[in-house]
């Protein structure tokens, strides 16, 4: 049996393998996490509502049912958590907001009745920005997320517990959406790996909206490998879910250690290489492995693409008139509810016409046409920066919105306009010791060329052996539901069970 101090530093499928073989049981691997939770989160914020009550008692049913011979599916046994804009029946939903802060929701989201029916073990709801925009901002119900390897600097987006939560070992998958970059900026400054799916292929049912034609739903993983297993539970289609498609299931992992050999990649440095944003850190770690895929028998070629700044501005266009659509009525009624980030945010949306609109989904197609005939036409993905610098400091971001650009330089956006699957994982560190990053794009519904161009990065990274100073668990603080409404600064995770 694997070293019980160490067990979160098992892959997914290792420790499937032990939990299969009876030489581990869910029960000792979610009392694991639940105890780490414990230890670190007073520190981390990554938690906002830990379920130790229901993850034990899942635990213990996982145990039964493998024992019992009733196999689930590759997270059968393991912990994960949510971000906390997904509904969970019995459970608050927060959406890190004043405005649904004891909201409790009747019904599971899709993603969490697939994740519950393939026997995986909720261990809790995970810190965002509210309403999964306006963040990091101090006057909301929880105190925003902190980075592991310095907790003095942001996480990324708003998955922001969830990059957190994995980078410090706190579970190995975690579930979160991505409308402009909030699972892969993230896993970009948080040091794990971050995947956003073809738009379509993960059901957003159950999610709280922020764009219905930029939203995607897609997992954190500590490697590549645990990404891949989280994306096969989550997959399929949802004929309650509009934008779900239907098409036969296809296996992410299944291109994993095959190797870059005769594969070809695409390069667009255009987007960021003389960006005065772009520290020259990033550049040199990625044309490093892409060196080294080239040696390892890829073809590696420059493209040139439409300038990043047209994909930006009608992604921009597009999330703000549909983000004001779902808060309109809310604004209206309740203005001074919302943190001020959000208010800032969605406000100045009520301006934007319908020609604007009409007009940035036109530029959207002619994009992804664009993105479509210079890359997928020829090659078999695209590899570009994710963020163009090492995480900023938290207490670098201003009163008011927006902050610097240097602050929030994620080059993301492009493949929710597009719709192309993404893939956002570690290239190294920084001199100051904080996560650099890359990121791959492919063909639609092609995750597993993506996932296996990921794997070989991290081969040649070897980024998984790493952890941050901060996971290093200290004398568990006590935790406490604290006030109904807590201070500045936030209040506790609590702890709940339906």
């Amino acid at each position: 049996m694997a070293d019980p101090g160490e067990l979160h530093e098992l892959p997914v499928a290792e420790a499937g393998a032990l939990l299969r073989s009876g030489a581990l049981t869910s029960a000792e691997l979610t009392r694991h996490a639940l105890d780490r939770i414990e230890a670190l989160n007073p520190v981390l914020h990554a938690f906002v509502t830990v379920t130790e009550e229901r993850a034990l008692k899942d635990a213990d049913r996982a145990d039964h049912e493998l024992r019992s011979g009733l196999d689930r599916g590759p997270l059968h046994g393991i912990p994960y958590a949510l971000k906390d804009i997904f509904d969970t029946r019995g459970i608050r939903t927060t959406s890190h907001s004043w405005l649904m802060a004891e909201h409790v929701p009747d019904e599971d989201a899709e993603v969490e009745s697939r994740l519950r029916g393939g026997g995986a073990v909720l261990v809790g709801k995970l810190a965002t920005h509210e309403f999964a925009l306006g963040g990091p901002s101090p006057e909301l119900p929880f105190p925003p997320a902190r980075n592991p390897w310095n907790t003095e600097h942001f996480t990324g987006a708003s998955s922001s517990g969830a990059g957190a939560a994995v980078a410090a070992g706190l579970v190995r998958v975690a579930i979160g959406s991505d409308t402009s970059g909030s699972v892969r900026g993230p896993a970009c400054h948080c040091g794990t790996v971050g995947l956003k799916p073809t738009y379509g292929l993960v059901s957003r049912r159950g999610a709280f909206p922020l764009s219905y034609a930029l939203d995607h739903i897609g997992p954190l993983g500590w490697t590549v490998a645990d990404t891949a297993l989280a994306t096969a539970v989550i997959a399929g289609h949802d004929p309650l879910d509009p934008g779900s498609v239907r098409r036969p299931a296809a296996d992410p992992a299944a291109g994993l250690g095959q190797g870059v050999r005769v594969l070809r990649i695409a390069y667009a440095p255009g987007w960021f290489r003389d960006d005065p944003a772009t520290s020259p850190e990033v550049t040199r770690a990625i044309e490093r492995i892409l060196a080294e895929l080239g040696e390892r028998g890829a073809l590696v070629e420059e493209v040139e693409l439409p300038p990043y700044d047209r994909f930006n501005a009608c992604g921009r266009v597009i999330m703000a008139a549909e983000a004001y659509a779902i808060h309109e009525a809310e604004l209206r009624k309740r203005p001074a509810a919302y943190g001020r980030y959000t208010y800032q945010r969605i406000a100045p949306a009520a301006g934007l016409s319908a020609a604007d609109l009409v007009q940035a989904f036109r530029l959207r197609q002619e994009l992804a046409d664009a993105v479509q005939r210079i890359v997928f036409d020829r090659y078999d993905v695209l590899v570009t920066a994710t963020g163009l610098s090492p995480a900023p400091r938290l207490d670098a971001f201003p009163t008011d919105w927006p902050p610097p650009r240097q602050l929030t330089a994620m080059q993301t956006i492009p493949f929710n306009v597009t719709g192309h699957p993404a893939l956002a994982l570690p290239t190294g560190l920084s001199g100051a010791g904080l996560p650099l990053g890359m990121q791959i794009a492919g063909r639609a519904f092609d995750e597993m060329t993506v996932l296996r161009v990921g794997a070989a990065v991290e081969a040649i990274t070897g980024h998984p052996r790493l952890r941050p100073a901060s996971a290093s668990p200290t004398p568990a603080a006590r935790r406490t539901d604290g006030p109904s409404r807590p201070g500045p600064g936030g209040g506790a995770a609590r702890r709940t069970s339906p």
